[in-house]
């Protein structure tokens, strides 16, 4: 999971306030409940010591009304400074999770956010596509626009002879032309960081789209059901794309935890243990961090230990707790991270795919 949108908030100066709850309103006693739980954080961060200020600035907002549907978890983090961080993600949360400490504590964060996919659906036809991205919770597209649309000799059908052969090539080029320019939309959000690209619609086109899409730098699936009438709303069309978000994280997870697998059985640009994994940080190796938010948390990392760990403004012999410092070094040195149980990194509560190995000649 790409987390550089949380760089900014870990170069602010701490300490911070970090509440993640549920803000859902799905029954009559709901905003009852939401204006409870949003009282009880704000409690638990004054008893933590929080500023009355710092403690505004964060209830403020956690005890808005919510826009999207249920289920809805918000997480807010907050300084002397105001709001730095605010995000709904389409999550379950039984439990608030309340944090004044030196550093934002987004562990948990990552867990929920990791399952919410974003990702671009290009639907087309003879005439063009419609391309929306969507994150994987929120059923309306963030963004949504059409592309091709030319039409010449599309729908002529000539009866014989050498002009039917010219009709047919120049059909075959405006579909081709028309799947070009859905091409080059995709790749334009492909570009701007989504990883996953769904395609359905008329088999020819799709056909062609999928050529077009070949050396795109993302995972690109081809749907079985539904097409451009359907714009992602049949119901078909919602199964198919459940299914296909389903396997892609899972594949995602596996993919990660067998490239661990394979790089402790060879000994070769892995980490494996907060310490060593810190370690890794302060030299900048680390690719992607896998990272137990639970086990994390039992254990505390001293940065004075591990001289050159970046960790903002954090005072060298102040003890941390493990999976906040892990989360802060891997957003202020461009690490990609992922949330995973114990279970599924040799159990250990955090491990490294590095960028290189120390042994490289």
């Amino acid at each position: 999971m790409d987390i550089s949108r949380l760089t900014p908030v870990y170069e602010a100066g701490g300490p911070f306030a970090t509440v993640t709850l549920d803000v859902s309103h799905d029954s009559e006693t709901a905003a009852r409940e939401h204006e409870l739980r949003v009282r009880d954080a704000g409690s638990d961060l004054d008893r933590q010591g929080a500023p009355e200020a710092v403690i505004r600035a964060v209830t403020d907002p956690l005890a808005e009304n919510p826009a999207e549907p249920a289920p809805q978890a918000r997480t807010v983090v907050g300084n002397r400074d105001g709001v730095r961080f605010d995000e709904l993600v389409h999550r379950q949360v039984d439990q608030a999770a309340v944090s004044w400490s030196a550093l934002p504590d987004l562990a948990g964060w990552v867990r929920l956010a990791q399952g919410n996919i974003r990702f671009v659906l290009a639907l087309v036809d003879h005439v063009g596509g419609d391309v929306a991205v969507y994150r994987s919770e929120v059923p309306e597209p963030e963004f949504a626009t059409t592309a091709g649309g030319e039409t010449y000799h599309v729908h002529k059908v000539p009866v014989g002879g050498w002009s039917a052969l010219r009709y047919q090539h120049e059909t075959e080029n405006v579909w081709r032309r028309n799947a070009d320019a859905v091409g080059d939309e995709v790749e334009s959000r492909v570009r701007e960081g989504v990883k996953l690209v769904l395609v359905a619609g008329d088999a020819r086109s799709v056909s062609h789209l999928l050529n077009r899409l070949e050396k795109v730098q993302a995972t690109v699936v081809r749907l079985d059901s539904g097409g451009r009438a359907d714009d992602g709303g049949g119901e078909a069309m919602r199964q198919a794309i459940r299914e296909a978000l389903q396997e892609y994280a899972v594949a995602r997870q596996l993919e990660l935890v067998h490239r661990l697998k394979d790089r402790l059985g060879q000994g070769f640009a892995v980490a494996t243990g907060v310490r060593d994994v810190a370690d890794a940080f302060v030299q900048g190796q680390v690719e992607t961090l896998l990272l137990d938010p639970d086990g994390a948390a039992d254990h505390e990392l001293l940065p004075k230990d591990h001289p050159g760990l970046v960790l903002g403004d954090v005072p060298e012999d102040e003890a941390v707790r493990a999976d906040q410092a892990l989360l802060a070094a891997a957003a202020l040195t461009s690490a990609e991270v992922t949330a995973l149980p114990l279970v599924a990194i040799a159990g250990t509560p955090a491990a490294a795919l590095l960028r290189w190995d120390n042994h490289e000649s």
